[in-house]
């Protein structure tokens, strides 16, 4: 990718890709194209400008299923982009953006070009190499800017591999962005700062466990104990309704560090056999439950029979002696 060019007084496009999409030309933000396949020719080719791209990359970013060796949706797209932007390659127009065919692919030029993306990652670079020289002046600058610049994830509401991949990438420098701001908030003791840092973190990634655990020692050196144990029951919650997984046993620890009753009672609760789904104990052990009796019932009442299996019933021995008396007794009768 090349570097950003910054703005000039002459032709300016500038280009935000973090959160919602939009183009400006020289001042005019461009609303109408002419074909849906044009914009997203236009948003990977701005990403990759400067580079030839091969008829082949293009159709396997862009249109998977199309065959390309038979389609013409690239050809459409790029006549399309061409009139929008007014991007012939021989006589660009005033917005200075050329898009030109060479060597069975494509190359896009822009002049006076801002990006967002360009800045937010320069910004972030620049900001991480001072904070690991020591200038935590600079890096917190730097760092700061970057994140005022991350509106939100790469081409939002997007769903195409190229953008998930570029997405995950950005999402991963913003997030090591705010690492290095949280632990700078830490070192000055700045609690203020730290905390929104933390919830900034959690609006990018509302699972990141290291976060919640930052924001409990926050507030537990605060002595805010009720803020402490709500934090850590998000991180629970979040981390069993949507991951499946409970807190690890660092968090855990710092839980019993700072409330050791409440690291009592969440160990408890995780221990418990309790249904996903409705909270209640598994149909296994409600099973094996016998039946609650009702007030006044006798123990011996057929009322307070259970589900379990009845026990099989011992035969009893036949009795030879009852037999032996009769017959001594009809002996007697007949002597």
């Amino acid at each position: 990718m090349t570097t950003a060019a910054t703005e000039t007084a002459g032709p300016a496009v500038r280009v935000r890709f973090l959160g919602d999409f939009e183009l400006t030309v020289n001042g005019a933000p461009v609303q109408r194209w002419r074909a849906g396949k044009a914009r997203g020719l236009f948003q990977y080719l701005a990403v990759h400008r400067g580079q030839m791209l091969t008829r082949d990359r293009l159709y396997a970013s862009l249109w998977p299923d199309a065959d390309s060796a038979a389609g013409s949706s690239l050809k459409v797209a790029a006549h399309a982009l061409r009139r929008v932007l007014d991007a012939h390659p021989d006589r660009p127009g005033e917005s200075g953006i050329r898009l030109v065919y060479r060597d069975f692919g494509y190359v896009l030029h822009i002049n006076g070009l801002w990006c967002d993306l360009d800045r937010f990652q320069e910004l972030v670079h620049t900001g991480l190499r001072a904070a690991a020289a020591g200038d935590a002046p600079l890096a917190r600058t730097r760092l700061r800017a970057a994140i005022g610049l991350y509106g939100g994830e790469f081409l939002r509401g997007e769903g195409a591999d190229w953008v998930v991949e570029q997405r995950e990438y950005l999402r991963a420098l913003a997030l090591r962005a705010l690492g290095a701001l949280r632990a700078d908030a830490e070192a000055r003791e700045d609690f203020v700062e730290l905390i929104e840092v933390c919830k900034r973190t959690l609006e990018i990634d509302r699972h990141h466990e290291e976060t919640y655990r930052a924001l409990m020692a926050a507030h537990g050196r605060r002595g805010e104990l009720a803020c402490v144990r709500r934090w850590y029951e998000l991180c629970a919650r979040r981390m069993r309704d949507e991951l499946a997984v409970t807190p690890g046993h660092e968090t855990q620890r710092l839980l019993g560090t700072l409330i050791p009753a409440a690291a009592r009672a969440a160990a408890a609760a995780a221990a418990a056999p309790v249904s996903a789904v409705t909270g209640a104990p598994p149909a296994t052990v409600r099973a094996l439950r016998p039946t609650a009796r009702r007030a006044g019932t006798p123990a011996w009442s057929p009322e307070a029979r259970t589900t379990a299996l009845a026990r099989p019933v011992r035969r009893a021995r036949p009795d030879n002696r009852a037999a032996a008396a009769l017959a001594r007794a009809a002996d007697q009768a007949t002597a």
